[in-house]
């Protein structure tokens, strides 16, 4: 269900419940398969008790925009919006390709996101993991070998200043980042690894048995950290993994150690759908209070 809290515009409330996502007749999609699989069947679980705010879509519609708008630039050799199914271990997976280039020597495979400055910076794993699929897919699909896989990222929060003074930031507005390719033998373990992860927790949930738990990549977790300050200065010096390490760098700095408490970002960070149905969410919260 789509809630307006912040009272959005009629028009851009009811864009947004449009949902034309879908998946087809398969039963999984790449986006799917390289999410948790409680995720994923919680969210089958509380479908009709799931709310999502305009407002947390708002980047989500901007992304929908800009490939509605880029399927009608097409080139020659160049395929846009191409979905692919193909049979794994007895399951149908779903893949939805932005685009991709046929040339003499290979494939090149490009998806379009609108997304952070902080997401180009740091190469999302889950841009390699994504994109990795893809190729996997398509691979198999052409016949031919994939040369390039990469993000063309529209960044939302680009700042003209910070690009002029910082040498990691990203220089323009759009960015085309390069994504590490795996050998197809590596796509081929991933792509059946994940099947069989998510094949046997749909057969623990089908027989109401408790559910795989997400992992700490999953949850985003962060670990405990303990900071070496300075009086007057906001941010830390140093960050350190244990207390005994904080305390004796700070005692030969005359500096004080601040503890930071670690936290799981998905689970609390508003991102997950379902966190407020997860008994392992409640346990970790239990656990931190």
């Amino acid at each position: 269900m789509i809630t307006n809290k912040y009272g959005l515009p009629e028009a851009f409330v009811n864009f947004a419940k449009l949902d034309k996502y879908s998946k087809g007749d398969a039963d999984i999609s790449v986006t799917q398969l390289i999410d948790s699989p409680r995720v994923l069947l919680m969210r089958e679980k509380h479908k009709g008790n799931i709310t999502t705010d305009a407002m947390d879509m708002v980047f989500a519609l901007f992304g929908t925009a800009v490939h509605s708008v880029l399927e009608g630039a097409t080139g020659k050799e160049t395929y846009k919006e191409q979905r692919i199914n193909k049979n794994v271990d007895g399951w149908t997976l779903s893949g939805a390709i932005d685009q991709y280039e046929i040339e003499d020597d290979g494939v090149i495979i490009t998806d379009y996101k609108v997304t952070s400055v902080w997401s180009v910076i740091f190469n999302k794993q889950e841009w390699v993991n994504q994109l990795n699929v893809y190729a996997y897919l398509l691979e198999k699909e052409l016949n031919k070998p994939i040369k390039t896989i990469q993000i063309c990222a529209i960044l939302r929060d680009w700042n003209r200043r910070q690009a002029s003074i910082k040498a990691d930031y990203p220089q323009h507005p759009i960015e085309v980042v390069d994504i590490p390719l795996w050998s197809l033998k590596e796509r081929t373990e991933y792509v059946e690894d994940r099947m069989a992860l998510h094949q046997n927790a749909r057969q623990l949930f089908d027989q109401n048995q408790e559910m795989i738990r997400c992992d700490e990549k999953e949850r985003w977790a962060k670990a405990d950290v303990w900071a070496v300050k300075k009086k007057g200065r906001k941010s830390a010096l140093k960050l350190f993994d244990n207390e005994q390490d904080a305390e004796d760098f700070a005692f030969e700095k005359d500096f004080y150690v601040e503890y930071r408490q670690g936290e799981n970002s998905r689970c609390s960070g508003n991102y997950c759908a379902v966190a407020e149905f997860c008994s392992q969410y409640k346990d970790i919260k239990g656990v931190e209070e």
